[in-house]
């Protein structure tokens, strides 16, 4: 089971807070305590522009059911190409999501410790997409788990298709049967439309957050196997 950090000493506003825009407020730190109680509460960091972390609640959500993720043929003829891991590479997960050329680069130094610190603890995690041809790490993701709620951060690629690879790993590992388990993908993208990701507003998201958080952590993510 992931072990429970020390509580965060700073007061998590709520998420209607961000109003008609996304962003929470500013500052704080990046303690495993204070992350936590931000997903907890529908909330999530990112910075806002060098040295200064937000805090981040999207106005529109966007949220993957796993039951609802789209495969295409080719997608299906790709899934055979890759090998799915869980935890074997996070911080070579982070390190390839974070690289600077990639566009739109927001992974940091202080973020990327900060997660390393929440994988060591059991909350965060990665799935990985390994290449059957040459045993080489393709692509991967990674993000947090809590209860039935899967946060997703980042994800890449090095080969063709391999970070969907790594969604459908995601997908297979949360879809148990339970209703109510999703995947929180911060903001819909074409990319994530077409795995059938959608798009809710702020209030419908704090409510299907408050479902999923009561529901037991999927096995593979250090939950009970009779839970």
């Amino acid at each position: 089971m992931p072990v429970e950090p020390q509580p965060t000493t700073w007061v998590i506003p709520p998420a209607e807070t961000a109003g008609t825009g996304d962003i929470v407020g500013v500052g704080a730190d990046l303690l495993p305590g204070t992350i936590l109680a931000a997903y907890r509460s529908g909330i999530f960091p990112m910075p806002l522009r060098r040295r200064v972390l937000g805090w981040w609640s999207p106005a529109r959500r966007g949220v993957l059911y796993p039951a609802r993720l789209r495969i295409t043929t080719s997608l299906r003829r790709s899934r055979a190409r890759y090998e799915i891991r869980v935890d074997t590479a996070f911080a070579d997960v982070v390190s390839a999501c974070a690289d600077p050329a990639r566009p739109g680069a927001w992974i940091d130094a202080s973020i990327a410790a900060a997660y390393e610190e929440l994988f060591d603890l059991g909350w965060a995690h990665s799935v990985e997409a390994w290449s059957r041809d040459d045993g080489s790490l393709a692509g991967g993701l990674y993000g947090v788990a809590i209860g039935g709620l899967f946060a997703g951060e980042s994800m890449f690629h090095h080969r063709r298709d391999a970070s969907k690879v790594a969604l459908c790993g995601l997908v297979d590992l949360l879809d148990d049967g339970r209703a109510g388990r999703v995947i929180d993908c911060q903001w819909q993208t074409p990319h994530l439309a077409s795995l059938g990701g959608v798009e809710v507003d702020r209030d419908d998201y704090l409510g299907i957050l408050a479902a999923a958080l009561d529901l037991p952590l999927p096995p593979v993510f250090g939950g009970r196997r009779d839970g």
